[in-house]
């Protein structure tokens, strides 16, 4: 459908598929190595990423950034990070699954792009629309399913961390399973 990637950034920045576009500040289409073998999925913009057009800039974003280096990786070049959603959803609510539908053709293009080994789901809103639709963060964050020839796997976003600290020990686990499997795989 898009020939390049400027031609898809045009498109989604442009985009009013759902009612969302009527209060965003920016579009946040994506960041990162475009060639990554891993991508990272979040389920949409918070106030900092609608202000900024970046996504993962807030204080969660502070906490992702940390987690991956503490497994020798950085968001620049060992990784491509997009949302289910590319505008922020009124007060920071979940996207509704209307809204997800109208955007999901944009993270599809995206991944058709990247063509990525791994694709990590960061919270429960991108483990349900990516994996499985009875995803249960907290009982199955760390595995890895198989689906269209890509390993997918889930950890608890960011945010859901820093409100219950308790659960970054197991999250950070993940991110070691994900190091292992990248390194099984070859993945620079």
């Amino acid at each position: 459908m898009y020939k390049t990637w400027e031609e898809l950034e045009g498109a989604c920045l442009a985009c009013k598929k759902c009612g969302l576009c009527e209060h965003r500040t920016h579009v946040v289409f994506g960041m990162g190595n475009r060639t990554a073998g891993v991508m990272f999925v979040g389920e949409g913009p918070g106030e900092q990423e609608d202000l900024q057009g970046r996504p993962f800039v807030g204080r969660s974003g502070q906490l992702l950034d940390k987690m991956l280096d503490a497994v020798d990786m950085s968001r620049d070049k060992d990784i491509y990070i997009g949302n289910i959603i590319k505008c922020r959803p009124p007060k920071n609510r979940d996207p509704l699954p209307a809204e997800q539908d109208a955007c999901i053709g944009w993270l599809r293009a995206q991944t058709a792009f990247i063509q990525p080994k791994i694709i990590v789901c960061l919270g429960r809103i991108a483990a349900m629309k990516i994996i499985k639709p009875d995803f249960k963060i907290m009982r199955e964050h760390g595995l890895f399913f198989k689906k269209g020839g890509v390993l997918m796997m889930a950890t608890p976003h960011p945010a859901a961390l820093l409100r219950n600290p308790g659960n970054k020990p197991a999250a950070f686990d993940d991110f070691i399973k994900l190091r292992e499997e990248m390194d099984r795989l070859g993945i620079e």
